[in-house]
């Protein structure tokens, strides 16, 4: 039996050494095959320079270069594509997962014959409030929004069972959320608790805009409830319009009612109503932005060159 570990990387040379330690300290104590993936996000520090150090010295590396930087999703999934094990094991290089769990993972898998095993983080140290309380937000509208169940307080850290494997390899889309594409697939999986720990050294691969920009991808990607959204507030605005006329005429004929010329309430209304309309026509781009990049059939990566026991294949 070959496990296969995929190992993402951009711009982690402070971590590597450190990572790639650990990593065989858990592939010594097993007794299955173990294959270290390395996926090299177009780093442009000594990343590279320094796996393929690893490589010469140890034939369980291997390592995918790419030609620039194309994000953390498509250096997860051409991992996924290029494993050869009987399942694979995804863990970022800033040691926030533990490698240690990768054992427990594959008795988990061994031992309850699911397809999917995922951590589940029950703490997550380092982090701050803002993070921890955003993170909780949207897992959470995600699952009310979308119409697969979809686990919170989860990432990339999971073991994928070779069927796991074989269908996520035919999904042809090129915009790929992943923690929201392997729980649609529909395998069954557990989950394994663990504290997520303080990244080891250098920076997040995942600030704010980054983050934002991956919300919009699991939900662009998993609900048409904001296009259903937008006819809602369309339909309310009309009513909102409609007794707003209603308003006006009985107050143009009524005694009772008193009313001040002026701008201001109007120009309120125009700005408030045409801002609703502004938003949803920037959900119906994101959509349509979506539907372009799709038709285009670009790559969803570019592999530069791939490095086998230390020889460039």
């Amino acid at each position: 039996m070959i496990i296969t570990i995929v190992v993402p990387c951009y711009n982690e040379e402070e971590v590597i050494n450190t990572t790639y330690t650990r990593l065989v300290s858990v592939a010594d104590s097993v007794d299955w095959q173990t294959e270290m993936l390395f996926v090299d996000d177009g780093s442009s520090d000594e990343t590279l320079r320094l796996l393929k150090g690893m490589a010469k010295g140890d034939s369980r590396v291997r390592i995918l270069s790419f030609s620039r930087n194309f994000g953390h999703q498509a250096a997860v999934s051409a991992g996924i594509r290029y494993a050869h094990g009987d399942a694979v094991v995804i863990i970022d290089a800033d040691l926030q997962d533990p490698p240690e769990l990768i054992p427990e993972m594959v008795e988990i898998w061994r031992e309850e014959e699911v397809e999917i095993v995922y951590g589940k983080r029950l703490e997550r140290e380092g982090e701050t409030v803002f993070k921890k309380l955003s993170a909780a937000l949207f897992y959470r509208l995600l699952n009310r929004l979308s119409t697969t169940p979809l686990p919170t307080d989860t990432g990339d850290f999971r073991l994928l069972d070779r069927k796991v494997i074989d269908a996520f390899n035919h999904l042809s889309e090129r915009n790929k959320y992943i923690r929201g594409l392997i729980p649609w697939l529909g395998f069954r999986s557990l989950p394994l608790g663990y504290r997520r720990e303080v990244r080891l050294a250098g920076e997040s691969k995942y600030p704010l805009l980054k983050m934002l920009t991956l919300a919009a991808d699991g939900l662009i990607s998993f609900s048409r409830k904001p296009l259903q959204l937008a006819m809602v507030f369309g339909i309310l605005n009309i009513i909102v319009s409609l007794l707003l006329a209603v308003y006006v005429f009985v107050s143009f004929f009524s005694q009772r009612i008193s009313t001040v010329p002026g701008w201001a309430s109007t120009v309120l209304i125009i700005v408030f109503f045409s801002g609703i309309q502004l938003l949803f026509l920037g959900v119906l781009g994101a959509y349509i932005g979506r539907i372009f990049d799709e038709v285009k059939a670009r790559p969803e990566y570019i592999v530069k060159e791939i490095i086998e026991n230390g020889r460039h294949e």
